[in-house]
């Protein structure tokens, strides 16, 4: 049978592409020219004389030292949800006591308590332990609400491997740490991936904890760098706009090298 044309497939995919590059090419149109010429050509002009400006003003106003303090940030919770999540995941799937179960119920409780609703008392307790307008600070909490949804992750990855596996190696005798190293973390690649993934974005696009819990110019992250951009006179919006898009390369380019382990670690959640 022949195959007729869906041209009304054609014009939706048409549409929903004209609807996702307008934005694009706004941003982008828009950090290549000048504050005057954005002001006389509106945000759908197209630059009369393009220029990288913007680019360089964004690092000579200090926003490479943003870029530095996100960094650490992102690297340390990845870091600290790396050591945590795999061996908890672990003990929640091959362990059948209360205890395990309950740490994991908690976990998963904590997937419903915003961070909005507790940090009142998380900059309290920031303050008392010196913490205060310190990365250390904003790493913490970072980790700490990027652990129960990493923790489910993993755990519905790990329920996947068949206990034929598991029994394999007892009946060779391997201890529990081997079964750990040699089977558990080759098999739970996808996963891993994708928790790295996931928690290096909370990480990166952080705004509440550092807002609240950072102060000085030495400790501000990209989020917070962008209110430089504004002034009690106006807004370099093509200034911001070049700040946007530098700030979100590097997730760009995490999400195309990483995109396809996130979606199919966030498709084991559930487990079989």
């Amino acid at each position: 049978m022949k195959r007729r044309p869906n041209y009304l497939a054609g014009f939706g995919s048409l549409l929903w592409l004209f609807l996702v590059a307008l934005p694009l090419y706004v941003l982008l149109a828009a950090t290549l020219q000048s504050r005057n010429d954005y002001s006389e050509n509106g945000p759908l002009g197209f630059p009369d004389n393009f220029t990288l400006d913007n680019y360089t003003n964004v690092f000579s106003s200090g926003f490479g030292q943003y870029f530095l303090n996100t960094l650490i940030v992102t690297v340390a919770v990845v870091a600290i949800v790396l050591l945590l999540v795999p061996p908890l995941a672990f003990a929640i799937v091959r362990s059948r006591g209360r205890m395990t179960t309950g740490v994991f119920r908690l976990f998963l409780l904590g997937l419903a308590i915003p961070a909005q609703a507790v940090i009142v008392p998380m900059f309290y307790v920031i303050s008392q332990a010196g913490l205060y307008d310190n990365l250390i600070g904003v790493i913490l909490p970072t980790a700490a609400f990027s652990l129960p949804m990493c923790a489910l992750i993993l755990t519905g990855v790990m329920r996947d491997i068949t206990p034929d596996l598991y029994e394999a190696m007892a009946m060779d005798g391997a201890p529990t740490w081997r079964v750990f190293f040699q089977l558990v973390l080759p098999l739970s690649k996808g996963g891993i991936s994708t928790i790295s993934v996931f928690s290096a974005l909370q990480a990166w696009n952080g705004f509440l904890f550092p807002l609240v819990l950072t102060q000085s110019e030495s400790t501000k992250v990209i989020t917070l760098g962008l209110y430089n951009f504004q002034t009690q006179y106006g807004m370099n919006i093509p200034g911001l706009l070049a700040a946007v898009v530098v700030s979100t390369l590097p997730v760009l380019l995490v999400y195309l090298f990483a995109r396809r382990t996130l979606v199919q670690g966030l498709m084991g959640v559930g487990g079989k």
